[in-house]
């Protein structure tokens, strides 16, 4: 605002007010240690992300190599729930102690993990030493985010996070190629030693380099008990989300018992001297409305994404390998438009962005509900790339803004909240619309058409309740044309239910980017970086 007598002054442009507020003292790096800091974060966050895909391909030899096929499940979900849960713990510490010690520490235990996944003998080592490796990993994308939000300026930070946003992107395309050719030129174990020299190379490169100012605060007090109240109400829902196989009544109980914890993690943090989530980052309308929609965008795309394979496999009728390949132009651009996206910031503004990204989700959304039996794969594909250009523009500018928007002393959490927040969404997401299909399967189960004497209507329906034949190309070829047209049509319905929850979870995460405030972040409480 001006002062009063300076009206001629010429009053800053939309871009000059946000160069400004996002410019404020960056960590002081020679080009030298920003090189190498910015290496290092880097191999970080590309091993988080390629431990995530990369193990999969690897896993039917791992099952031939240990046994275990009844936890086979568990070596992803132990990765996700760990690196989840932890996420927003290793953020608040970051803002406490300093980003460097807890981004060491996050590789350390990452490699620690890799190192003992990959000497595992036995399928429930392997879990364990995986549960190790997502404690680690939660430290690796959340902390490597926020530096960069500290030791770059605008329009270098810009480029940076979608830069970043690509390698992340990269890594995930790559990942079960990658796998592969471990697996079938060296050995599985090397999917998880391969991690040790790149990872020690961060930690140098991290270590060595970066120089953080001091902190000058008084000794802190850690919340112990919002933390381990946190992580309880985490995993308890992220694993009640995840079995299916759980009655309603003790799901019920369980959702009953997290809403407990729930109410008990907010009575902590207000008394807390040091809360681990500051509760005021809620009232912060950027942050609340970007970790909405990091919910809502989550809970869409990562929960519909789980389901691509099953229609391009089951319904259209390709291999695992051309479902799989399918997912490419969505994670290609989310990529490209995530670094075109961020580059355009600074010119347009960051509500115009995020509330493109959002209008490109929903209309991806809507032409995946529009998906039949007659579908092509192109058709698919095409859909799916809308989608990812949704999600170019709009995260990285909302993890951009929301940088923008806090003190430094709450960056880490608020950077680390986008993440979590997202993480969480996608689980709810795999859950509702796992739901959904199979309570339209169930449904459509009781309702067979009758096949005369092709098919009896009780092998029918049970078909419908375990469909892998549609997926099994062997089985596949020895169903009788008539009832592998009524199973690809019953299948593609249920599908097109679960893209229609896709859709209306899209169009709440545009409606609550609406409320994302306009101007720059300076005009709506900015940060002083002290």
């Amino acid at each position: 605002m001006s002062k009063p007598g300076s009206s001629c002054q010429a009053k800053p442009s939309k871009t000059e007010s946000l160069v400004q507020a996002i410019t404020v003292e960056p960590i002081p790096l020679t080009p030298a240690q920003r090189t190498a800091v910015t290496l290092g974060i880097m191999l970080g966050l590309f091993l988080g992300a390629l431990e995530a895909t990369v193990v999969g391909t690897a896993m039917p030899t791992v099952i031939a190599s240990l046994g275990g096929l009844h936890i086979y499940s568990w070596v992803f979900s132990a990765y996700v729930l760990t690196s989840t849960v932890t996420v927003p713990i290793w953020g608040r510490l970051s803002d406490l102690y300093g980003r460097k010690r807890f981004l060491l520490w996050g590789i350390a235990i990452f490699l620690v993990g890799s190192a003992l996944s990959g000497a595992a003998t036995s399928m429930t080592q392997l879990v364990l030493f995986r549960t190790i490796q997502g404690l680690g990993a939660g430290a690796l994308l959340p902390l490597g985010m926020t530096l960069i939000g500290e030791i770059y300026s605008l329009e270098k930070r810009t480029r940076m996070q979608g830069l970043f946003s690509g390698v992340w992107g990269v890594a995930s395309i790559i990942g079960p190629l990658l796998g592969g050719f471990i697996t079938d030129n060296l050995s599985w174990r090397w999917v998880f030693y391969i991690n040790i020299p790149f990872g020690i190379a961060a930690a140098l490169c991290i270590g060595l380099a970066l120089v953080e100012p001091q902190n000058h605060r008084k000794k802190v007090t850690v919340d112990y008990a919002g933390a381990i109240t946190l992580i309880a109400l985490t995993t308890l829902l992220l694993l009640t989300l995840s079995q299916r196989e759980l009655s309603l009544l003790l799901k019920l109980g369980l959702f009953g018992t997290c809403a407990l914890l729930l109410v008990l993690f907010v009575v902590l943090e207000r008394r807390a001297r040091e809360p681990i989530v500051p509760l005021s980052l809620f009232r912060h309308r950027i942050f609340s409305v970007s970790s909405a929609n990091g919910f809502f965008v989550g809970m869409a795309m990562f929960g519909s994404l789980s389901f691509i394979p099953l229609f391009v496999q089951g319904v259209i009728g390709t291999t695992a390998t051309e479902a799989g390949t399918t997912l490419t132009p969505f994670m290609l651009c989310w990529v490209g438009f995530s670094i075109v996206g961020s580059r355009m910031i600074v010119k347009i503004g960051y509500r115009p962005m995020a509330l493109l990204g959002a209008g490109l989700l929903v209309a991806g959304f809507l032409g995946l509900t529009t998906l039949h039996v007659e579908a092509s794969r192109s058709t698919v594909m095409g859909y799916l790339a809308l989608a990812g250009a949704g999600m170019g523009f709009s995260m990285v500018t909302l993890l951009i803004v929301v940088q923008t928007s806090v003190p430094r002393d709450q960056l880490g959490i608020a950077t680390s909240g986008t993440v979590f927040f997202r993480s969480i969404g996608g689980a709810v997401g795999v859950a509702v619309m796992g739901a959904v299909l199979s309570a339209q399967m169930q449904a459509q189960a009781n309702h067979v058409p009758d096949l005369g004497n092709v098919l009896s209507a009780e092998k029918l329906a049970d078909l419908l309740r375990h469909p892998d034949a549609l997926i099994n190309p062997t089985a596949r070829a020895q169903l009788p044309a008539p009832v592998l047209d009524v199973l690809q049509q019953i299948l593609a319905t249920a599908l097109h239910w679960v893209f229609v929850v896709g859709l209306i979870v899209a169009v709440l995460a545009l409606i609550v980017t609406l409320f994302l405030p306009g101007g720059t972040a300076q005009e709506h409480g900015g940060r002083t970086r002290t």
